[in-house]
């Protein structure tokens, strides 16, 4: 059974003149080219759990299949605000799953399109779990009920951002949850 034990947050930006190219940069910057990456849906396994970054790259091998979570923007338009954001949601009951959420956006800061991948992971733990609520209320006041209702001890989110190249290069930006299925 392959169920991953942990996974880490992770987001780079390239440029370059070739698309590809500068989508191989953003996951040099996140330290990930060197993996064959599988993209999986949005479940985090019941005890996986959370470790950093530098911690999770220590734990990959070159070529290694790695299953990742991930959300990735690109422009060649200059000055083009792009943004790429993973968003978790995790119970506090440990023998349930959590939620990953991929976003990306055009025009949206770092804190903008975090803060709604952040929102599009809890509710869809919450309504999951049960819990409704009205979805036009703001996220903070969700943010709350999330948190006073007991069951999601953690909401967080990665995102990058960037302005595209003045000279017109392909910018990529990338975000990603990587699992780790080894101890």
């Amino acid at each position: 059974m392959m169920i991953p034990k942990y996974f880490f947050l992770t987001k780079g930006v390239g440029r370059h003149k070739d698309q590809l190219q500068s989508f191989e940069l953003a996951l040099r910057d996140a330290g990930i080219n060197y993996c064959n990456l599988v993209n999986v849906s949005s479940i985090i396994p019941p005890g996986c759990k959370m470790i950093s970054r530098e911690k999770g790259l220590q734990k990959l091998n070159p070529g290694e299949i790695t299953f990742t979570v991930m959300s990735k923007n690109s422009t060649n338009e200059p000055h083009r605000l792009i943004a790429a954001s993973v968003g978790v949601a995790i119970p506090s009951d440990k023998r349930m799953h959590g939620y990953l959420s991929e976003y990306h956006s055009f025009g949206q800061t770092d804190e903008v399109a975090g803060d709604y991948a952040e929102d599009l992971a809890a509710t869809m733990l919450a309504t999951s779990m049960g819990i409704s609520f009205d979805p036009q209320t703001a996220w903070d006041e969700r943010r709350k009920l999330f948190r006073t209702s007991g069951l999601m001890i953690k909401t967080t989110n990665i995102t990058q951002s960037a302005t595209g190249d003045k000279n017109g290069l392909w910018t990529t930006v990338i975000a990603a949850a990587v699992f780790i299925i080894k101890d």
